[in-house]
């Protein structure tokens, strides 16, 4: 009897150091890990329990046992050895953010917008807490024997708790009464920030104070020491505040702080272990603490700790010697990739000295000897070829040279635009996309350039940018041609009126340079009654025939029978003239 007895002793414990060693962890999708720190591999998988992100996991006094929360509002218990859920209920109306389980392990405290102590036999409702705007972050029993020792203890009541929320710089603490009349918080701890990682020693005895340490967002540790004998109206302030600071040595005379990200009391509740400095490569250090001073400032040297080992690698690194005479070509003639030597040695400078009488030879020999086409190169000034243009855009983008992409960008010839386009390789495709949003936000005549760019890339590349999310890309691009597509009916509008404004002004100025014609006669013809005029129609009476004056005596009279109410000053005038005539004679 005594052999089996043995052997299942010793499984139970290794039943209990198997359990002890698995860390459990929350995800983003709703399953919970477990984790073997001992091996260092994924045990086992939780899931069909949440169907959102899992905010708190607590671990149950009988080990077997998991407790968690969700963003989808329920608490799931777990059986971590089976894999499966045991119990799920609805904890609140919105997202359950924490969970902590009394000292006893009969009852559950819950966060969401309200919190809640639950009963795990019955899983009812013990008692409401309210106080907390926003989402509670931390949840934890402070106590574990309540302090009024006469009354029997249920297990619960006569326990404090405390509680942290999210953007609240306070810390407030309950008390579980037996009747449901006060729901408010009995005191609380103020600090200067949001807490983000708190840690507290349980007061076991009633005399023994409770000590909290609470780091806060700016990186600074405070720690409090109060008995909870009760209800306290004003919010208790640090005993002690602890800081880390670089020593400013080597160059910075200033230190500069370092930020705490972690604290936690040791066994012996006297000393503190802190983890500061990067989360990528932490330090954790021992510190003992002495509450006498109010504020506390440790000087560490983080940078001889946190030396990267890359650099002694680095240092290996040989940087390529380069000779001053060189020079360094934008892209050349396509096809031809030979390096062209630069006479370095003296040799070469020797050879290249031509002896007196010699001619110099041509380019075009030399060209020739290189064995280069001459009609390539004999295009001074000319544009380059398309597969040059497309190796010219590249390098412009990688460099952010704005001379190349100038140069490139300002073409207007649509089959040059087309081939470069296709020609480039796909990861210059996105960069592109960006060098050209950025030069449509300027000058409009580049925009009109940068258009036809656009509408190469868009067509071209539209395989490649179907399966790239462009979101962030063209967000720029879309919101400016948004922009300017809801200006355009104001300025059609604008430019019709304009329009308008301008032809009147036009016809306007027309209409009085007409009227402004210069009026001034340019021959003026007097009739004088003189002798000399009189001589002179003698003159032409003589020259006249006697049958001309019969002839137009004759038509006279026909046109006065014809019309003689119109006519009658006519009549007079002409009746005067042969008169005036007679008389002259």
């Amino acid at each position: 009897q005594d052999g089996p007895q043995r052997k299942k002793r010793k499984s139970e414990v290794a039943e209990v150091d198997k359990q002890l060693d698995i860390l459990a962890i929350g995800t983003a999708v709703g399953s919970i890990l477990l984790y073997s720190t001992v091996k260092g591999e994924l045990q086992s998988k939780l899931d069909g329990g949440h169907d959102n992100r899992v905010n708190c996991v607590r671990w149950h006094q009988d080990n077997c046992c998991l407790y968690s929360c969700s963003e989808d509002k329920h608490i799931v218990e777990w059986n971590a050895q089976t894999c499966k859920v045991k119990c799920k209920w609805k904890g609140d109306n919105s997202s359950v953010t924490s969970l902590c389980i009394s000292p006893d392990g009969k009852m559950l405290l819950s966060a969401g917008r309200t919190i809640k102590l639950w009963d795990l036999e019955t899983k009812e409702v013990y008692r409401h807490f309210t106080g907390h705007a926003t989402s509670v972050s931390s949840l934890m029993f402070t106590t574990v024997k309540p302090m009024n020792e006469n009354k029997p203890f249920d297990g619960i009541t006569g326990l404090y708790f405390l509680s942290g929320a999210i953007h609240d710089r306070l810390l407030s603490v309950w008390y579980i009464r037996s009747d449901r009349k006060e729901k408010n918080a009995v005191m609380s701890f103020t600090v200067t920030d949001e807490p983000t990682f708190i840690d507290l020693t349980v007061s076991e005895v009633k005399e023994e104070p409770v000590k909290l340490a609470v780091v806060c967002r700016d990186g600074q540790l405070y720690l409090f020491e109060h008995i909870l004998n009760g209800y306290c109206k004003k919010p208790l302030t640090s005993n002690c505040t602890i800081q880390i600071a670089t020593p400013g040595n080597d160059g910075d005379s200033t230190p500069k702080p370092v930020p705490i990200l972690a604290a936690a009391f040791c066994t012996d509740k006297q000393s503190l272990l802190l983890v500061y400095g990067n989360t990528l490569q932490p330090i954790i250090e021992k510190v003992s603490l002495s509450t006498t001073e109010s504020h506390v400032c440790l000087i560490r040297d983080t940078q001889k700790v946190l030396s990267l080992k890359t650099d002694v690698g680095l240092t290996k690194v040989k940087t390529p010697v380069v000779n001053s005479d060189t020079k360094v070509l934008v892209p050349g003639i396509p096809g031809h990739s030979t390096a062209v030597k630069t006479p370095s040695s003296g040799k070469e400078k020797k050879k290249n000295k031509r002896k007196p009488g010699e001619t110099e030879e041509s380019i075009e020999e030399r060209l020739e000897a290189l064995d280069i086409d001459v009609s390539k190169v004999k295009t001074p000034g000319g544009l380059p070829q398309t597969d040059s243009f497309a190796v010219l855009l590249v390098q412009g983008l990688e460099s952010n040279d704005a001379e190349i992409l100038n140069r490139v960008l300002n073409t207007r010839k649509e089959n040059v635009i087309k081939n470069t386009v296709a020609r480039m390789p796909i990861h210059a495709v996105i960069p592109l996309l960006h060098e050209l949003t950025k030069r449509l936000q300027g000058n409009p005549y580049s925009a009109s350039l940068m258009v036809r760019w656009l509408k190469s890339v868009f067509t071209l590349h539209a395989s490649y940018l179907s399966t790239v999310d462009l979101i962030p890309q063209l967000g720029m691009l879309y919101q400016l041609m948004e922009s300017r597509v809801k200006t355009l009916q104001k300025l059609s509008r604008l430019h019709g009126r304009l329009f308008i404004l301008v032809t009147q002004v036009a016809a306007s100025e027309t209409a009085q340079d007409v009227t402004e014609v210069n009026q001034t006669a340019k021959l003026v013809y007097e009739d004088e009654s003189s002798e000399e005029e009189g001589s002179d129609d003698e003159m032409i009476a003589d020259k006249d025939s006697d049958e001309n004056w019969d002839e137009d005596e004759e038509k006279e009279e026909q046109s006065d029978e014809q019309d003689m109410t119109v006519e009658k000053e006519i009549n007079g005038d002409s009746d005067l003239e042969p008169e005036n005539e007679s008389e002259e004679e």
